[in-house]
């Protein structure tokens, strides 16, 4: 307490100047702010060679690179639109180049590049804490222009679109983190199936499934990877078969959100922290060799390969306007 009163033992009341007085309480206050704006600032240099931009609203949920485009795209809840990001000199804001009417109200989410028929597809969900509706759009890449929006949810089914991934045949792949489930839909947006299996809930209670299936990322090889988020568990799914087992990973993955394949071998995941995860036999078992923090206050949510190099989307935009300051991070990574 920095000054106030205190009562006698005759009861009058006489002036108190706690711990030395409404200078010292300034001195405490100003010294206080600038430990926090140091240690803010200390953070914001942890997101390596990156690109800081601006864009409305505070979340953005996933960002992946565009070569073709030279550009990141990244999933914004405002708007439920998708804005690209070119690096370039002096400040550096999005654009929208992909706003569905028919998802107005609704939140983008999960986002991937379907390179081969050159389209971008985007997972859409409620806005929080509604939990009913989920939908998968595909856009051409270039024109934003739309291919289909194909709804995904039942009647009065609890559910939580998030990621979104599409095979070598264009099927496209959502993740429910809600019912711990895959929707799979068709090249042109027919839904096909979904994939539910037991192995999907390695440990049962609220807290250990309260974020289930997340990221997911189709392999060359032709099965799925998909990691549960509280479990830590990591995947291997054969889309044909619905056949689900667990890779057996040495280290932690708890708390890994999007997953990306820098090469066969190798997975970024996404998080807090941020992993490398490699596997020498196709996947049946892995091991965690590397591991990024990056701005923890942002919270990392996805990754993206750019020219051979890890970048993370932070989901949490800064700033006191409508304008928000977001970060994608360059990865970074201290070998285990």
């Amino acid at each position: 307490m920095c000054g106030g009163r205190r009562r006698r033992r005759d009861g009058s009341d006489a002036a108190v100047a706690g711990s030395g007085g409404r200078g010292f309480c300034g001195t405490a206050l100003a010294v206080v702010a600038l430990a926090a704006a140091a240690a803010v600032a200390f953070l914001e240099s942890t997101a390596g060679g990156g690109v800081t931009y601006v864009g409305d609203g505070w979340i953005h949920e996933c960002a992946k690179w565009d070569a073709e485009g030279g550009r990141f795209l990244v999933s914004t809840f405002l708007g439920a639109s998708v804005v690209e990001v070119r690096q370039g000199p002096g400040k550096v804001e999005e654009r929208v180049v992909v706003a569905d009417p028919d998802v107005a109200g609704k939140v983008s989410v999960g986002l991937a590049l379907d390179a081969p028929r050159r389209r971008i597809l985007v997972a859409y969900a409620d806005r929080p804490p509604r939990f009913g509706y989920a939908a998968v759009g595909a856009y051409e890449l270039v024109s934003g222009r739309r291919i289909f929006l194909t709804r995904l949810d039942e009647p009065g089914e609890s559910t939580l679109a998030d990621d979104v991934g599409a095979d070598e045949d264009g099927n496209t792949y959502v993740t429910d983190v809600l019912g711990s489930k895959i929707w799979k839909v068709s090249p042109d947006g027919e839904p096909l199936s979904i994939i539910k299996n037991a192995t999907f809930i390695q440990r049962p209670g609220t807290w250990t499934n309260l974020i289930g299936l997340n990221g997911i990322i189709y392999h060359p090889n032709g099965y799925l990877l998909v990691i549960h988020t509280t479990g830590g568990d990591l995947f291997k799914v054969e889309p044909r078969t619905g056949a689900v087992s667990v890779v057996k990973v040495l280290g932690s993955l708890k708390r890994g959100d999007g997953l990306e394949l820098l090469s066969p071998t190798r997975l970024a995941v996404a998080g807090m922290p941020t992993r490398l995860v490699e596997s020498a036999d196709d996947w049946e078992t892995a091991r965690v060799t590397g591991r990024y923090v990056g701005p923890a206050h942002r919270v990392g949510t996805s990754a993206t390969v750019k020219d051979g190099d890890v970048y993370v989307n932070y989901v949490f935009g800064f700033g006191l306007g409508r304008k928000k300051t977001h970060v994608i991070g360059k990865a970074v990574f201290a070998p285990l």
